[in-house]
């Protein structure tokens, strides 16, 4: 195929190649966020969408650190870079055959999503890192991972009415579970917000009882892990695809995984670098828990191009 072609109607290869760049960078700028915060970075660039007054980027400064301005800068960069690739993958989405409007509707939300990241971010230095801001800015992240593993997931699967591969009881058991899962969440950013890592040394803490909170996180943590066990032997008897019972493998090692990350970072008393690896691994349980979500689901098989809906979408173009 000229390249041309290639430019003007992207393959459904690119399209995905396109919403897996979406989805990894999504889940990097989260981990560069931890490592910004604890690195005490987060004021590196005091100012937004400026650095500093006057300066979109880095300037020597008396009282911000030269390491503190470039960790900061580098992960607002970032973001204009999955800005990029979240745009690309839009108009690869929309251009390419035939046309899948739901699709378009997946890829559409990421462009917008990085907007609200790239305005939450912002709010959160103007507020000089109040910990709301960034608990709600870490969870937008979560968010859009999410979305960004659907969209990668439905770059491969068909558009038909979703038919169910568990029975009902099963996808009410899955509902629990991803309600469970923004709990978690939720109330890890609260141990955070409770915790020494704030991003900057004069950042106020939220105030709750560090002991209390991590325990109540942890019960949530117990509370995901019963839900996937009580998944697994409902699963036995529903038949279901090769698929599905690999993502919940998947699933069942991650979290068990994640917990003992996150047991070995309270215990170190919260180092640095398993800060890191523990909001790492939270990605990570976010994404396989969205593919469980999604593989509980059948949408058909992917419909390759024909002449017929070629030259519909050339028409329409």
């Amino acid at each position: 195929m000229p390249l041309s072609s290639r430019i003007s109607r992207p393959s459904a290869r690119v399209v995905r190649t396109l919403a897996l760049a979406v989805l990894v960078t999504q889940a990097l700028i989260s981990v560069t966020g931890v490592i910004v915060r604890v690195t005490g970075s987060g004021l590196g660039c005091p100012t937004w969408p400026e650095c500093f007054p006057g300066s979109m980027v880095p300037v020597q400064h008396p009282e911000v650190a030269t390491l503190h301005q470039v960790i900061e800068f580098g992960n607002r960069l970032l973001t204009g870079v999955i800005g990029f690739i979240a745009l690309a993958c839009l108009v690869a989405a929309r251009r390419c055959v035939p046309y899948r409007p739901r699709l378009v509707r997946l890829a559409l939300v990421m462009p917008l999503g990085v907007i609200a990241q790239a305005i939450i971010g912002g709010m959160t230095v103007r507020v000089n890192l109040a910990w709301w801001s960034v608990s709600m800015h870490f969870m937008a992240s979560a968010v859009l991972i999410w979305l960004a593993t659907i969209l990668v997931k439905a770059t491969a699967e068909g558009d038909r009415k979703p038919v169910g591969v568990v029975p009902p009881p099963m996808r009410t058991l899955l509902v629990v579970l991803v309600a469970v899962t923004a709990a978690v969440l939720i109330v890890g950013t609260l141990v955070t917000a409770s915790g020494p890592h704030a991003g900057d040394p004069n950042t106020p803490r939220l105030g709750l009882p560090v002991p209390t909170t991590v325990q109540v996180h942890g019960l949530l943590v117990m509370a995901y892990v019963l839900l996937l066990a009580v998944f697994g032997v409902w699963l036995r008897s529903a038949r279901p695809t090769k698929a599905l019972l690999k993502t919940y493998g998947m699933a069942c090692v991650l979290v068990l995984v994640q917990a003992g990350i996150g047991s070995a970072q309270y215990y170190l008393g919260v180092p640095e670098a398993m800060v890191v690896l523990h909001v790492a691994a939270a990605t990570l349980v976010i994404i396989v828990t969205a593919l469980l979500w999604g593989e509980s689901r059948y949408r058909g098989p992917l419909l390759e191009p024909t002449a017929e809906t070629t030259a519909k979408d050339s028409v329409a173009a």
